[in-house]
Order: C-alpha cells, then structure tokens, then sequence
C-alpha cells in the first residue's frame, strides 16, 4: 500500500501541537498540548471542569501509554526550556453552589503530578500587563452549571426529590442536587438563541448559571440556555427593545464582512491544496476548498484552527475526505451497513492511489 509521508516523529508532533497552542492562547500547557495532539477529547476536559457526574478526575481520559506518556512530557518541557518560556501556575478550579471548587485532575491528587498540569508556559519577554491578562484568563473559574436531565432516574442527594428527564440539577461533590437544595430555584430560565439578550441578561444578574444537556450522539455538552433572575432579564429585555434596530443593521454588515472573509479563504485553501497536491484538477481543489470552509458546518477542516492557518496536515485531511466520499465506493459501503472503519479500511488503498497521483503531479 502505497501512503504519503505526513507522520513526523514524536518530538515533531509534540513541537508542532506546542507552538500551535502557544501561538493561538499566548500560553500552552499539559491539558491544551494533549488537546492539541489528539490524546485528550475537549468534551471530557468540560465535562470535568464542568463537574459533570462521570468526571472526576481528568487523568484516566487521556488516550496515551505510559511510555509514549513520559516521552510527550519530555519532549514538551524540552521545547519550553528551549526556548525560554516563562512558567506560571494557574488553578483548575469550578464554581459550585458553595463557591469555587478545586479540581484534581489525578485520581489520588499527586501534588507533584497536579502541579505539572496546573503548570502553563508563556513568552518571557510579555509587557506585564499582557502577562497579568493571561494570568487572570488561566486561574477564571468556569461559570456555574446546571445539567438538564436526560434521563428518568435519580433523586436529589440532599431532600430525596424526584428528578425526572427534562429537569435541572447542580453537581456538588459528584452528587446531584435539585434547584431548591443549590439555592437556584429563584432564578428563570432564558433558553438559547439569542446573543444579545443572554449577554445582558448575564451581565445584569447577580447570581446566574449555564444551563448544559448532554448529546448521546455528539458525545458532549451543549449549552441550553441560561438561568438568571427575573430583574436581570427584565433589564436586559428592555435594553435589547431600545437598540434592536441598530444591531439589526451591525448584523447585516457582519455578515457581508463574513461572506468576503469567506471567498478570501476559500481562494487561499484552493491554492494551498493545488501547491501541495499538484496533480488535484484546479476545479476539485475549489470544491475541496468550498466545502471545507463552509461556515454553517464548525466540525470541517477548513473552520478549524488549523485549517485557517492552511497548515499541510489540516490540508491533507480535507483532501482525503474528498476522495474518500467522490472516488471511492465509501457511501455505497455505508449505506449497506458496513461498519465506518471496515469501509474506512476496504478503501484506504484507493484513496493512497489517488493521493499519490496527485501528489506527483
């Protein structure tokens, strides 16, 4: 089987994932690099700093062996040594009912081990002030939670009230909690969907938390709404009837600015496919292009950071994408119940055709 060059050794992928961290966040650490290299999902890191109920700790969700584990560590504190970056210890904190709540992200709270992954790296030579600004951004608590149901069982831990599907509860400590017990049941929900009026809402309320529903599918939290007291959103509602006009037309010009920004990449990641791929017909690159940076669809290449960067993995994977759905039979396999990583397989050898071709030019 035929397969492009694309896998660089460990130190590279580590290197790699690192400076991309530290170029978007201004600081990159243990947490964000395992992100960054795929070993750790972004829905178990919310889920945990979140306090969903299967998040204790942190640790036994990332997807790597002990050895491959050592050597990335190692790797990742040469880099920062290397290149002089200044370490900060930050907090991994979440807000709780009975104020902010400390994290572990260890099964038996290693002290050494917790202040590894509390430990972030960032250009030494910032102006303090843009230094105070990281820091503050690393050690902010989460905003508060509240999970709506989605399932049948399960009682309040503290009154022993019934929570069916479709209520809300608070985590505390791994337990749940209904709205009365975590001293919520004041609040109103504002559902999502609108920016402005959750924004206000947000700012104006005293006491206000995040309400989040798990997605079975998805495999992650999905924000719902808000819960905020009445005053709050009064005001915000309010203010929101006195302005609409004015924001009616900032969205239009947002999105004549956003469709330009939009043809502009487009153009740039066909040319940034036709410079890597030199074989790829000019008309499939701008269909490669098109459908990877489509705005309405945040899970493509092309939306991803990465992707805008046109860095050459990012770029890769959106032309194997295109192969695999318009010059193999993958669709056909799918819709006959092939399991996705069988036809993923029974392909692989056509797609590294097809690259290979185009790669040559």
């Amino acid at each position: 089987m035929i397969t492009l060059d694309r896998n660089p050794n460990l130190r590279e992928r580590v290197e790699r994932a690192a400076g991309a961290v530290l170029k978007r966040n201004g600081s990159v650490g243990p947490l964000e690099l395992f992100q960054e290299m795929r070993l750790l999902q972004a829905a178990h890191v919310e889920g945990w700093r979140k306090g969903g109920e299967h998040y204790g700790t942190l640790q036994q969700w990332i997807q790597v062996g002990p050895e491959k584990f050592q050597k990335t560590i190692r790797h990742f504190q040469e880099w920062a040594n290397q290149r002089d970056l200044r370490p900060i210890e930050a907090a991994h904190t979440r807000r709780g009912p009975g104020g902010i709540e400390q994290l572990r992200v260890t099964k038996d709270g290693d002290p050494a081990w917790e202040k590894f992954y509390r430990t972030y790296y960032m250009p030494s030579g910032l102006p303090e002030k843009k230094t105070a600004q990281i820091a503050a951004k690393l050690n902010r608590p989460p905003d508060l939670v509240v999970f709506e149901k989605v399932g049948d069982e399960g009682d309040c831990s503290e009154c022993g009230a019934e929570l069916p599907k479709g209520n809300f509860l608070l985590m505390e400590k791994g337990r749940p909690l209904c709205l009365t017990c975590a001293d919520l049941d004041r609040l109103v929900y504002l559902p999502a969907g609108d920016a402005a009026l959750s924004r206000r809402a947000r700012k104006h309320s005293s006491l206000a938390a995040v309400v989040v529903r798990f997605n079975r599918a998805h495999k992650r939290y999905e924000r719902q709404g808000l819960l905020v007291t009445e005053e709050a959103l009064a005001k915000a509602s309010e203010e929101c009837a006195a302005d609409a006009p004015a924001r009616a037309a900032a969205r239009d010009r947002s999105a004549l600015a956003r469709q330009e920004e939009d043809l502009e990449f487009v153009a740039a990641l066909a040319q940034a496919i036709l410079r890597q791929f030199p074989g790829c017909p000019a008309d499939e690159a701008r269909l490669i292009a098109g459908h990877a940076g489509r705005r309405s669809s945040s899970g493509r290449v092309g939306r991803s950071a990465a992707g805008r960067a046109l860095d050459a993995s990012a770029v890769d994977l959106a032309v194997i994408a295109h192969i695999r759905h318009t010059h193999t039979n993958y669709d056909q396999l799918l819709m006959s119940g092939t399991e996705r990583l069988d036809a993923r397989a029974q392909v692989r050898g056509e797609i590294d055709r097809v690259l290979t071709a185009w790669s040559e030019g």
